[in-house]
């Protein structure tokens, strides 16, 4: 399946400064898939080593790390050889065999000629507790689950996704914003994990997607036993299980109780902390005061979201039944679906770092981004609610050159504030963009 991330490939391969490339994200986002794709199209041969189906690999990594060396006995080991200007060279599931991250620094420095990528489903954590990690000496490229924009694609509706890149900032004719509210709810239920997408597509039977689901849920829990103490794993687990209950309250601020009685931060940061290093959750921290940098002034609640709306579903067992039943879906478990989305997709087009406002318990704005040299807020509301108390106490306040916010209406501009349809809310970003560089909200012709 096409995945944006393939343009960020090609660019990496033909940057002159290239660097030995680390691809991060969970387990079964598509980075194997992805990578394979990219060596079979773009380059005469692909040279695939997977340290996690072939533990003897890590042998070649046991002595003295010259690239050049390893590079030799690879070859030798494939019985074809490696050439630095046709082969990519792609190590993978590294996690496996820390060395083998060690080893890109001295591709960096001794190497450069060859094109390699390494990839791992908990790089994230090995990479903070490993010591001798080529820090300066790596490219790096994230992966997540696939956006509503690559679901598009997926689902063979590319001119549905053509039309919202290219559209002016005017409302859609009523059969588009239609079929993509149906898309949307579609979305929430299949999810973003690319083997769900894939039997979604092949079999139009949300039983298998479920299943697949299912079976994702239950190797992320493997992974906890797997590769923590079993007092850390039991840990994790009730933080990991606890995530649903705390996005179903009204006031979705994390908290320990709700994982377990008694439970307190010194004891769970770590879990926390394992989760998101793995790629499984994303946090949103809480900032009274959106000045820049955004990190200086977070402080005290945050919010923790899955990394994928449809694994949201399954661990608390959605119903078919609710992707059409007109819009139940998106106030279910009060609105924790959307803003869950909403998490996802902006870290997903390139927010790496999420926040939300407050205002001494008065006023809430969902999230808060950094666009260029300006913070501008973003509400997002489950329905076609028209409210924007929070928003407007937020724009009084820091006077930002616009207003966003994100609902099941259509495109709208009303004065100061637009609205962006949560199946375009990925649009919100480049088009902010262009306010920022402007200093001013710019009209679009109607």
């Amino acid at each position: 399946m096409k995945r944006d991330i393939y343009q960020n490939l090609l660019t990496w391969k033909k940057d002159p400064r290239r660097k030995p490339l680390v691809l991060k994200g969970a387990r079964q986002v598509g980075k194997t898939f992805v990578l394979k794709d990219f060596g079979c199209t773009e380059y005469a041969d692909l040279a695939y080593f997977n340290f996690e189906e072939d533990p003897e690999l890590s042998g070649f990594f046991s002595g003295r790390l010259d690239p050049k060396s390893i590079v030799q006995t690879l070859s030798i080991y494939r019985e074809k050889e490696i050439s630095s200007d046709r082969t990519l060279i792609v190590f993978d599931e590294v996690q496996s065999s820390p060395r083998v991250l060690t080893c890109l620094k001295y591709f960096c420095e001794l190497a450069p000629q060859y094109h390699v990528i390494a990839a791992g489903s908990l790089l994230g954590i090995k990479i903070g507790q490993s010591a001798p990690f080529p820090v300066g000496k790596v490219d790096f490229l994230d992966l997540y689950p696939m956006s509503f924009a690559e679901f598009l694609d997926a689902v063979g509706k590319s001119q549905l996704r053509i039309l919202l890149e290219t559209c002016e900032f005017a409302p859609l004719a009523t059969a588009f914003h239609r079929e993509l509210t149906r898309l949307l709810r579609l979305y929430y239920f299949v999810g973003g994990m690319p083997e769900a997408v894939s039997q979604y597509v092949q079999t139009d039977n949300l039983e298998v997607v479920r299943q697949v689901q299912n079976s994702i849920l239950v190797a992320y829990e493997f992974d906890f036993s797997k590769h923590t103490t079993r007092t850390e794993a039991m840990r994790i687990a009730g933080t990991w299980e606890s995530i649903p209950t705390q996005l179903a309250k009204k006031k979705k601020t994390f908290s320990y109780a709700n994982v377990a009685k008694n439970a307190r931060a010194r004891e769970y940061g770590e879990s926390i902390q394992w989760l998101s290093d793995a790629g499984l959750i994303i946090r949103v921290n809480n900032i009274a005061t959106p000045r820049l940098p955004l990190t200086s002034y977070q402080e005290g609640p945050f919010k923790l979201y899955l990394l994928d709306v449809g694994l949201l579903g399954a661990m608390t067992k959605l119903s078919q039944r609710m992707i059409v039943s007109g819009n139940v879906l998106f106030t279910e478990f009060n609105g924790a679906f959307v803003e869950n989305f909403v998490a996802q997709e902006l870290l997903a087009n390139g927010q790496k770092q999420l926040f939300y406002w407050t205002s001494k318990h008065q006023a809430e704005v969902d999230f808060v981004v950094q666009i260029g040299e300006h913070v501008f807020p973003l509400e997002v509301k489950a329905g076609i609610s028209k409210q924007k108390k929070s928003l407007r106490v937020y724009g009084d306040k820091y006077k930002p050159p616009v207003l966003s916010r994100s609902t099941l209406m259509n495109f709208k501009e009303d004065g100061h504030v637009r609205n962006y349809p949560l199946y375009a809310l990925w649009q919100f970003l480049p088009r902010t963009r262009e306010l920022s560089n402007s200093g001013t909200p710019t009209k679009h012709s109607h």
